[in-house]
């Protein structure tokens, strides 16, 4: 079944915002556009700080989880300082067979 590009791009952004929510993002992300290769997605943002996130499409784990832990992953791997809100919880991301990813 092929996905709407709409439909995907809408469901990033609500994961952007739910990240930023949860106060897991330093900084808020938009989304400049989305693309699709044959294996994965590719998060364009309007950031100078960041400006892409790989997102791969692995059978059995839903898009938005992926997504989740394509940002969270992403961000993590910025060098210098971030400014993280004052309380940032542990952010772990599992996939289906409960392993750390």
């Amino acid at each position: 079944m092929t996905r709407d590009p709409a439909t995907e791009e809408s469901e990033v952004r609500r994961v952007l915002d739910e990240l930023w929510n949860e106060k897991l993002l330093p900084f808020t992300l938009s989304v400049g556009k989305l693309t699709k290769e044959s294996d994965e997605y590719i998060i364009h943002f309007h950031d100078s700080r960041i400006s892409t996130a790989r997102v791969p499409l692995i059978e059995g784990l839903s898009f938005r989880d992926m997504v989740r832990a394509a940002v969270l992953c992403r961000v993590a791997k910025m060098s210098g300082p971030l400014s993280w809100p004052e309380k940032l919880g542990d952010a772990h991301i599992f996939n289906t067979d409960d392993e750390e990813i």
